[in-house]
Formats: structure tokens, C-alpha cells, sequence
């Protein structure tokens, strides 16, 4: 199968269409982890992503208080230099070793954005990043211009290739942008998280900011084998038991939407996971997907996203089934948006 390739906005970067997410692979025992998660499970998962010709990997330095990027750096430590994936990481987030569980500060300036920057080049164990981003606003009052201009000064240093932002919104964009391209955004982008289609996706293809969607499955809600039982049985310490969209009443509309997704996969011969991965890479100015996984057979269930086209068709189909069964919020359907046109 051969993926997909799209460009990231003006960045000079080319990505299959599909990256491997991290989030999961940082393990248990903090705010926002996933429950435990096996080392050697997590280098395998991401060599079976690059063997399937994936060649980014998007981690942060948050996931498991740096752990996720050590075990990238061990991964990519252990393919040749020809095979090395992109990588993609994160700064601006807090934590409390004395209490993991605590919720990390978004502390985003000039020091944080720096002394982030070495620390993951150290964990990575490389010598520059590919993209570094900004994870969240800045909730202390600090101006994110003078932290935008630092991560300019980090990319003419050559420290790192590429600057982007995640989690930010269209004011928050428009404040940056003057100081230096975002060459890329990451926000929240599913079948149930619609909103940025209509509000951020508009902004980045007018500028040329490239755009990597994160959470395509609903953290695992829209892929072919999750229950209410499965819910039911997360581990103590993973987020979504705390998730309202893994609660009732929301999620029994959420597994009916994953299911009203089962006719368009059997069409296409794929998973309803990549059919719902496929979705967001329908809509004009997303460059590509990031799609998370936990072992090397959950890779093969979202794979097949990076080369499947939907048709008008199945875009109807399913933006008929998110009306009916009133899942999520946010634009359904792709199509009124494409090319930059805007309904």
C-alpha cells in the first residue's frame, strides 16, 4: 500500500497522510495517561508504523513526564538512519514530579519554550526536531508573542526545522503569525470534535499553516472493537474514565455513530477506524492525521486511512448519519469546504 504524502503548509516538510501518535506510549501513573503500557510494545508499534511507510511520529514531552520521548529516542535509535521517521514534539506544559497525577501547568515563555526544546533533544537524543510546538495556550498571563519569537530564534538556530502550535484558536493564530509563519497547527479534529473545520481550517489554508489532526478516533471511541463494557473496564488511572464523550449519555451516541460508519468500511474492504481517520483527511487544508497506537496490530487497523479516498458518496452517507444521530458538534460534511470554498 502506498501511503499518501501532502506537504505541511509552506514548511518544506512532506507527511504520509497518517503519523503514529505517542500520547498512549508515555504509560500510566499521571494526570492524562493511558494506564501501563509495555516499553518493548511501544518500540515494535513503531517500527511496524515506519515498516508500513508512515514517516512522522508526533510524542510530547508531557506523555508519561518525558517518558514517550525516550522511548521514541530508543526506537529510532534502533532503525537505520535511512528508515528514521520525522519527528514532531511539544513543549509549554508543567509538571509536578512530586505528584504525577496532578494536572500540568500550561506555562508557555521565553525560558519554558527554550529549556523544553534541550530537554526533549535530549530525551530524543537527537540534534534537532523536525516540528516543535507549542501544546497549549498559556494559562500564567504570559504573552505569547515573546514565547512565538523565541521559537523563531529556535528555528533559526537550526535547533529545529519547523514551529507550530496545538490546541490554539484563530486569535491566538492571528497573534503569532506577524512574528514568524506558523508553518503548522494540531488541533482536536474527529467525527465528534467537529468545531475546527469551520473555525481554524479556514484561517491555516488561507496562510498555508499546515494542519495535523489529533484524536481522529475519538481516542479510540470510533474503531471497530470498542464496547461500553471496554469503557467500563479502563484501567484507574486512564483519562477518558474521566471523559464525558466515554460516559453515557454521550457515549452510546458516539459508538452509533461509529457504527453508521460499518456500510462505507464494507464498501472499501477497511475497518470503520480508518474510514473514520479517512474523514478528517477529506477536508481541504488538513495535511495529515495523527493516529495513536498502543501495539503493532493496532496499526494494522488504521493503516489502510493513509491511502483511502472517500467518495461523495460515503461523505454523504456519513454527514447524513452524524445529523441523525446527533453525535458530536461541528460541520459534518466536507464537501461545501473543499478547495477553500466556504458554505
Amino acid at each position: 500500500m502506498q501511503l499518501a504524502r501532502r506537504p505541511l503548509g509552506s514548511s518544506g516538510l512532506e507527511l504520509t497522510a497518517v503519523g503514529l501518535g505517542t500520547w498512549a506510549i508515555g504509560g500510566g501513573g499521571w494526570a492524562f495517561g493511558w494506564g501501563p503500557q509495555d516499553d518493548d510494545a511501544s518500540v515494535a508499534t513503531i517500527r511496524r508504523a515506519v515498516e508500513l511507510g508512515v514517516n512522522w511520529v508526533d510524542t510530547a514531552a508531557v506523555y508519561g513526564h518525558g517518558h514517550a520521548e525516550e522511548v521514541v529516542g530508543r526506537a529510532l535509535r534502533e532503525l537505520p538512519a535511512s528508515k528514521r521517521p520525522l519527528v514532531f514534539t511539544k513543549c509549554g506544559l508543567a509538571w509536578d514530579d512530586a505528584d504525577p497525577m496532578a494536572t500540568p501547568r500550561r506555562v508557555v515563555t521565553p525560558k519554558t519554550v527554550k529549556e523544553g526544546c534541550a530537554a526533549s533533544l535530549r530525551r530524543l537524543g537527537l540534534d534537532h526536531i523536525d516540528l516543535f510546538q507549542i501544546h497549549w495556550p498559556d494559562e500564567t498571563g504570559a504573552a505569547v508573542e515573546e514565547a512565538w519569537a523565541e521559537m523563531a530564534l529556535l528555528k533559526s538556530a537550526g535547533w529545529v526545522r519547523a514551529i507550530g502550535v496545538s490546541n490554539f484558536d484563530r486569535s491566538l493564530l492571528r497573534r503569532c503569525e506577524p512574528i514568524a509563519h506558523v508553518d503548522s497547527l494540531q488541533p482536536p479534529f474527529s467525527l465528534v470534535d467537529r468545531d475546527t473545520a469551520a473555525a481554524e481550517l479556514p484561517w491555516c489554508r488561507d496562510v498555508k499553516t499546515g494542519v495535523i489532526a489529533y484524536s481522529p478516533m475519538q481516542a479510540g471511541l470510533l474503531t471497530d472493537s470498542f464496547t461500553a463494557a471496554r469503557a467500563a473496564a479502563l484501567a484507574a488511572d486512564d483519562w477518558r474514565r474521566r471523559d464525558e464523550q466515554f460516559r453515557p449519555p454521550l457515549l452510546e451516541l458516539n459508538l452509533d455513530l461509529r457504527d453508521a460508519l460499518r456500510p462505507v468500511a464494507g464498501r472499501h474492504g477497511v475497518p470503520i477506524a480508518a474510514v473514520a481517520v479517512a474523514w478528517t483527511l477529506a477536508w481541504g487544508g488538513v495535511t495529515g492525521a495523527i493516529v495513536g497506537a498502543r501495539t503493532p496490530e493496532q496499526v494494522d487497523g488504521w493503516i489502510a486511512a493513509g491511502a483511502l479516498v472517500l467518495t461523495d458518496e460515503d461523505l454523504g452517507e456519513i454527514a447524513a448519519a452524524v445529523d441523525a444521530i446527533g453525535a458530536g458538534t461541528g460541520p459534518a460534511d466536507p464537501r461545501p469546504f473543499a478547495s477553500g470554498r466556504r458554505p
